[in-house]
């Protein structure tokens, strides 16, 4: 068993910037991760050999632990030597689940490197293309192991030479995916080879795995992996190809220490920072010495120390008793304790410098804040998340004294997992949890029993979207008083630009100048780019087109309310809208500005709004689900069978030697009973996973019902409104 490494051990080479890696573990759920970062840990003196592999040591949560799956990212610190020379590697393992995938999304802002993990039978899935994804699109750099060839050898029975060319194809597809996703710049030079150990080939269970060089160095060959297997000695591979070995050789030799990432990560994450300043050179070098600026990327509740602030720390140093500045909230505050993870436990360590990854004490704060000792810093560009909330549960505690402890754990749900919504209807008094799918609403009522408390939980419900399909307008509205006019007329928004605000590329915190280009790009009128006054981040827009209107811009502000408004609650159902551009075409204001306050024109800008809206064929949007499913090649009839039963669609069906692969569309109001229907039809044979994909228009001889549904479950009278209860005439 190799020597315990303390944490003494890791702090002596922390201010050597060429001894550190920041690294993630990414993949499709069920290929391996968690396991090898056992392995990992394992070999670095932190886990015994002995269990490594079934510990599941950095699933530290009970539910984790009884679930065999990744709910939270977990950091660990390692300390590993390469030739002599010792290293810290800042290990963070992340969720593979489709509904966790906003963590993996959070824990890529901290690392330089990750360390995809395949399966050697399943190749690349559609998780894994998605977190390869996102990977790329923060200038992470991916090395690739392929995982659980011991199934190539007892399921597929290939031979050397047939496994040899799947397991090339496996890498083929990998750098199609780093071809389709990086950036021009990195689109040659982050595609992962073979003969420059950037792919190890392994079994986690069986705590062996070897890159090119170690193989070359061994001697070794597929056909000894193979006879090891057939003469029942795989533990004898452990021996001569240790994985860690393996693994973290790829790390120390292709992942890049910290200050040569951020000298290309920073002008991607910082886009509005001046990386001519004094704060911007010292982002782009990691200085140490420079001034203390760290982007959160993770915060979790302990029950005896509060929160845990977890991030990358890009310049400067953080200490005990630092004060320190939030620069999103907008406050100050004090650093208790500087501390490190080490597996499922933190260790205190008093201070540490830029390049590592950090966990604080005695902040109040969240997930994606910047912390910096000076004020003038930018803030990172805000993290984006590739799916969002679209099934909804209500909450409620079974005894009514419980009720201020509930309130209590879901705000802790939500400081941890900001994918999970949490909201309070005032009218009803109801709580509402909302998700990224079934799995991840049962996961947090979970958690809140295994709080103590005892909850009555509704059957879940679909968020839809509001939307249009038509041009209206102008459409003019009074205010109450009667006394000022708003006209506005809706539109479609184009999909490429709703994509462009989810992204981020378009926001109030972009630069002006860099939205009216990238709006201009996309065909919009150069004064409506030039003009546009707010951006709602579900993909709606408004921006005005008057003429030498007077106080416009005092009363802008009134305006935009009524704009937030409606983007929060539709005109149809109280949904969120989605895709709209709306413009402000006129404006006749009362010279006196008592007639012209807030309570006149937020309800004519809503009234305006709603009657251009209503009058441009308004709809629901439903979230469309990617299934995958996963099994023997005679349960395809049966798989298809359910997909079309669910007013699903086919999108492709791969043959994978003994396995078959079958790709759908399925509504998501369609896969409350999906377990039971699949389990069903294929005698437990087949595994499956769903993932948001899209916003879909419902079908319009189901779009009424639908709205009426909604309505009363709503409180509201079951038909909607008229577009003429809106409209005002001059």
């Amino acid at each position: 068993m190799p020597r315990f490494k303390t944490t003494a051990e890791a702090l002596k080479i922390v201010h050597n910037r060429e001894q550190i890696r920041n690294l993630g573990i990414i993949a499709h759920v069920d290929h391996g991760k968690t396991t090898t970062s056992d392995s990992l840990l394992a070999a670095t003196g932190m886990l015994s050999p002995s269990v490594a592999g079934q510990a599941l040591a950095l699933d530290y949560m009970e539910l984790e632990q009884q679930r065999q799956m990744t709910i939270k990212a977990a950091n660990v610190t390692l300390y590993y030597e390469k030739d002599g020379t010792p290293y810290v590697i800042n290990l963070i393992d992340t969720p593979g689940h489709i509904d966790f995938t906003g963590k993996v999304t959070r824990s890529l802002r901290a690392v330089d490197g990750a360390i995809v993990v395949v399966d050697a039978v399943e190749g690349i899935m559609t998780q894994t293309e998605t977190v390869t994804r996102q990977a790329l699109e923060e200038r992470v750099r991916p090395v690739v192991y392929i995982n659980k060839i011991d199934r190539l050898i007892k399921e597929l029975r290939l031979t050397p030479e047939k496994m040899q060319e799947w397991l090339f194809g496996i890498v083929r597809d990998f750098n199609r995916l780093v071809e389709t996703y990086a950036e021009p710049e990195y689109k040659q030079k982050w595609k992962v080879s073979v003969q420059d150990a950037q792919v190890a080939f392994g079994s986690s269970k069986d705590k062996w795995g070897f890159n090119f060089d170690m193989a070359k160095a061994a001697g070794m060959s597929f056909k000894d992996i193979i006879n090891a297997y057939t003469s029942s000695t795989p533990e004898e591979l452990g021996k001569k190809l240790p994985l860690h070995e393996a693994l973290l050789g790829m790390v120390v030799r292709h992942h890049p220490p910290p200050h040569v990432a951020q000298a290309y990560r920073i002008p991607k994450i910082w886009p509005q920072g001046d990386l001519t300043s004094d704060i911007g050179k010292a982002l782009l070098a990691c200085d140490e010495n420079g001034p203390t600026v760290m982007m959160v990327t993770n915060v979790v509740v302990d029950p005896a120390a509060g929160l845990v602030a977890t991030g990358r720390l890009f310049s400067g140093s953080v200490t005990n008793g630092d004060q320190i500045y939030l620069l999103n909230s907008k406050r100050e505050g004090k650093i208790q304790s500087v501390q490190i993870f080490m597996g499922f436990q933190r260790e205190i360590v008093d201070s540490l410098p830029a390049g590592n990854i950090p966990a604080l004490l005695g902040l109040d704060i969240r997930s994606g804040e910047t912390i910096s000792n000076r004020k003038d810093v930018a803030t990172f560009e805000s993290i984006h998340y590739v799916s969002e909330p679209v099934v909804t549960v209500a909450v409620e505690a079974k005894h009514p004294r419980d009720l201020p402890k509930l309130v209590e754990v879901m705000r802790r749900l939500n400081i941890e997992d900001p994918n999970l919504v949490v909201t309070i209807n005032q009218e009803s008094g109801e709580t509402l949890m909302s998700g990224m799918g079934v799995l991840h609403l049962e996961i947090a009522t979970t958690q809140i029993q295994q709080a103590g408390l005892e909850i009555v939980t509704s059957p879940p419900i679909i968020n839809y979207r509001e939307t249009i399909r038509a041009r209206a307008g102008p459409i003019m509205s009074r205010s109450p008083n009667r006394h000022n006019k708003i006209f506005v007329e809706v539109e479609p928004l184009e999909p490429e630009v709703i994509e462009l605000i989810r992204n981020g590329t378009i926001g109030e915190n972009v630069e002006k100048k860099a939205v009216i280009k990238t709006l201009r790009d996309h065909g919009w009128d150069p004064d409506q780019a030039r003009n546009f006054q707010a951006v709602d981040e579900r993909g709606n827009v408004l921006t005005e087109v008057t003429k030498g209107v007077q106080f416009l811009q005092e009363s802008m502000d009134s305006i935009r309310a009524g704009f937030d408004d409606i983007m929060k609650n539709g005109p149809l159902a109280y949904e969120f809208t989605r895709g709209v551009k709306v413009a402000l075409t006129n404006f006749v204001p009362h010279e006196d500005p008592a007639h012209r306050t807030y309570a006149q024109l937020m309800p004519a800008s809503r009234r305006a709004i709603l009657g251009a809206m209503l009058s441009a064929n308004p709809t629901l949007l439903e979230p469309i689900l990617g299934i995958e499913v996963k099994g023997p090649s005679e349960l395809i009839g049966a798989v298809t069978g359910v997909i079309s039963s669910k007013r699903g669609k086919l999108v492709r069906i791969d043959q994978k030697e003994v396995m078959t692969v079958v790709e759908g569309e399925i509504p998501a109001a369609e896969t409350f009973d999906l377990s039971e229907k699949m389990r069903g039809a294929t005698a437990g044979k087949a595994v499956w996973n769903t993932h948001f994909k899209t916003w879909q228009a419902v079908p319009q001889n189901m779009l009424w019902g639908l709205v009426t549904e909604i309505r009363k479950r709503k409180g509201l009278p079951p038909d909607p409104p008229k577009a003429e209860e809106f409209i005002d005439k001059e």
